[in-house]
């Protein structure tokens, strides 16, 4: 990953109802969400619902399977875990501080 690719991403978390339903869909793990369950859960109306998930489904912080008539929808856990690994990647490089570098591992 790199800063431009770091930067698409926080530009798409950057709305707090696509912060809201990425957090809710890493908390659903593995098993993803109904769009209809995640559009309850988080009190937003479905075709705003709609708005968000498709910009973070650019942003390929999403995905979707269809369900019949439903579609259920993943948080990209490796793409979330790349953002952290950069982040972090020169955590306390330059630092002689102790606490810091435990923190950074």
């Amino acid at each position: 990953m790199n800063t431009e690719q770091a930067g698409r991403l926080f530009e798409s978390l950057s709305s707090p109802a696509r912060l809201a339903i990425f957090q809710q869909l890493t908390q659903a793990g593995s098993q993803g969400m109904i769009a209809g369950d995640l559009a309850k859960a988080l009190e937003i109306a479905p075709n705003n619902l709609s708005f968000h998930l498709k910009n973070l489904a650019v942003a390929n912080l999403v995905r979707s399977e269809n369900e019949g008539r439903f579609v259920r929808y993943y948080a990209n856990l490796d793409l979330m875990m790349d953002l952290v690994s950069f982040l972090t990647a020169n955590c306390c490089q330059n630092s002689g501080d102790e606490p810091c570098k435990s923190f950074c591992g």
